[in-house]
């Protein structure tokens, strides 16, 4: 498969500078200064075209962040994000507008991405009437289509996100991101919101539209389970840097980095009842102080001096098996996950 994004050398920086208190504060001795949230840490990634990757990882490791600059919601603070090869600033105006047009994001909470006071059928529709992808006369035919490509009943187009399940509600965000004719989704959570049943319903949903439409996936999730059942690849990030990408198969059954496999081991498994479970010791550090060297080397059982100095690069450690550990660890496999 071909490279479809290419995230490249991918760093976000948030930084809150001293306010005037702070700064009177300065003047009277104090020692404020701007602080810097490292939430993304110098990223390298590919997408191909077709795929789906999943981004895994603790919550605040920066994996929402990512995807939201994949999808052209933030900006980069270095590097850049390529589409087909193209930066977003490249070419012509109307190659920007359909490269903007061509990732989409679904969010985590779906009524919260849904403004209350318009009907379902100018959620939907509004983009595509903006963009010249239907006229107005067509737009009602056009959203209908939309809600049935997703399940639901067109008949109810003129309803408020209020009088809808989180399920549909769900079904209404997809549809909304489908109506511009995508290539890539960025999903973002897209069914952690929701109830288990309801989640594989959505699932399969995402699934069916990847065959039906060819569309590629950047799938964000913390639940190992869901990222096992939908993506071909899963690439793990903690504290703003990827630790390890591999085809799902690989990452679940034979884990290189300590960190990945302490995500894995905490997994419920029916043959593991009677286990103790290791919890990582230490705290996540903070991405406004991150810890020299490997990120992870505070926490990781396997810590020698040398990774309190040098970064560890992504190295090959299997057929398209990376991970940025100087220790890895191969072979191993871990037991089967329980059914969800």
């Amino acid at each position: 498969m071909t490279a479809l994004i290419e995230i490249e050398s991918v760093s976000k920086r948030f930084v809150k500078r001293v306010d005037l208190a702070g700064k009177i504060a300065n003047m009277l001795g104090a020692h404020n200064r701007e602080q810097i949230v490292r939430a993304v840490d110098d990223v390298t990634l590919t997408i191909r075209q077709g795929e789906v990757l999943g981004l895994v990882g603790e919550s605040g490791c920066g994996k929402s962040t990512l995807g939201r600059m994949v999808a052209g919601i933030m900006q980069t603070s270095a590097g850049r994000i390529l589409y087909e090869g193209r930066a977003r600033e490249d070419g012509v105006a109307s190659t920007q507008v359909a490269d903007a047009l061509a990732v989409q994001m679904i969010f985590q909470d779906p009524m919260a991405s849904l403004n209350p006071r318009m009907r379902i059928e100018d959620i939907i529709g509004e983009a595509p009437v903006v963009h010249g992808l239907v006229d107005a006369a067509g737009k009602r035919d056009y959203v209908a289509g939309m809600m049935r490509k997703v399940g639901l009943d067109p008949s109810v187009m003129g309803r408020f996100p209020h009088q809808f399940s989180g399920g549909q509600r769900a079904r209404i965000g997809i549809a909304r991101a489908l109506a511009v004719k995508p290539k890539v989704l960025v999903c973002d959570e897209a069914v952690a919101a929701l109830d288990v049943s309801i989640q594989a319903q959505v699932l399969n949903l995402f699934m069916d539209l990847r065959a039906e439409m060819n569309l590629t996936y950047l799938f964000v999730s913390h639940d190992l389970s869901v990222i096992r059942h939908i993506a071909d690849r899963v690439a793990v990030m903690y504290l703003g840097r990827i630790v390890e990408t591999a085809d799902t198969d690989a990452l679940f059954e034979a884990p290189a980095h300590p960190y990945t496999r302490a995500l894995l081991d905490e997994v419920p498994r029916i043959d593991m009842r009677k286990k103790r479970f290791a919890v990582l010791k230490g705290e996540v550090p903070s991405p406004l102080n991150p810890p020299s060297g490997c990120h992870f080397h505070p926490r990781c059982p396997r810590m020698e001096e040398i990774c309190k100095t040098g970064r560890p690069p992504l190295l090959a450690v299997g057929p398209g098996h990376e991970a940025a550990c100087l220790f890895p660890q191969t072979g191993g496999a871990l037991p089967e996950p329980m059914s969800q």
